[in-house]
């Protein structure tokens, strides 16, 4: 069978995501059960039975990040930072906060290991559309947890803004183009491509993930 390849945009869903400001600090954000996740703007997308809730929050300090992942079956044999975690299953942010197209992604498993790179630029072939990538790169300061909750995996992340490259926080109003995905394969290690479901938030036109052309604004609200 082959993989399911999705860019799933609800026509109700606006342009950007609105993240608004958080008054928790990131120990406590990091917690799925902290009363600030209540607030904060949730998107939904993917197919039944794997649909895919982001909540996102913000403050001076950085972007506190959360993914729902609906999975009665999630699993992983990759448990090493920056192992190529896409080949197996994981939920995934670009961001581009320097609004130069060299942008980060962050990859988180069910496991709680991340895989974090920078594209460094496009690529100069239609056979290479994703451009070199850095993978010696690390967002320095981020913190991630992973939890379960009946059918679902959650991961929450905090990615300080000095981590992404800014040296000093954006302020309120500033908008950051990114994107969020997921990858699920209902095959498990045994079977990874058989029924893959690859999908993406915001529509990329493309089986890759990698375009910039269809990041959104993530704005961030006073």
């Amino acid at each position: 069978m082959l993989p399911l390849i999705l860019s799933v945009f609800a026509l109700q869903t606006p342009p950007a995501y609105e993240a608004r400001r958080a008054a928790a600090d990131a120990a406590a954000l990091l917690s799925a059960n902290a009363p600030e996740w209540e607030n904060a703007r949730e998107v939904v997308w993917g197919p039944e039975p794997y649909r895919t809730r982001f909540r996102a929050l913000w403050n001076e300090h950085g972007l506190h990040l959360r993914f729902d992942s609906e999975d009665d079956a999630p699993w992983f044999t990759m448990t090493e930072r920056d192992d190529r975690l896409w080949e197996e299953e994981v939920v995934e942010i670009f961001l581009d906060p320097l609004h130069d197209g060299r942008y980060v992604e962050v990859e988180l498993n069910p496991a709680n290991v991340v895989c974090d790179l920078r594209r460094l630029g496009p690529g100069e072939t239609a056979s290479d559309p994703i451009g070199p990538m850095d993978r010696g790169f690390s967002v320095s300061g981020m913190r991630t947890a992973v939890a379960t909750s009946g059918d679902r995996w959650i991961g929450t992340l905090f990615l300080p803004w000095e981590g992404l490259g800014l040296p000093d926080p954006p302020a309120a109003g500033a908008e950051i183009p990114f994107n969020i995905f997921r990858i699920k394969r209902p095959g498990g290690p045994e079977a990874p491509e058989e029924g893959a479901v690859f999908a993406a938030w915001s529509p990329t036109g493309s089986p890759s993930f990698h375009v910039p052309e269809a990041f959104r604004p993530l704005r961030l609200l006073p």
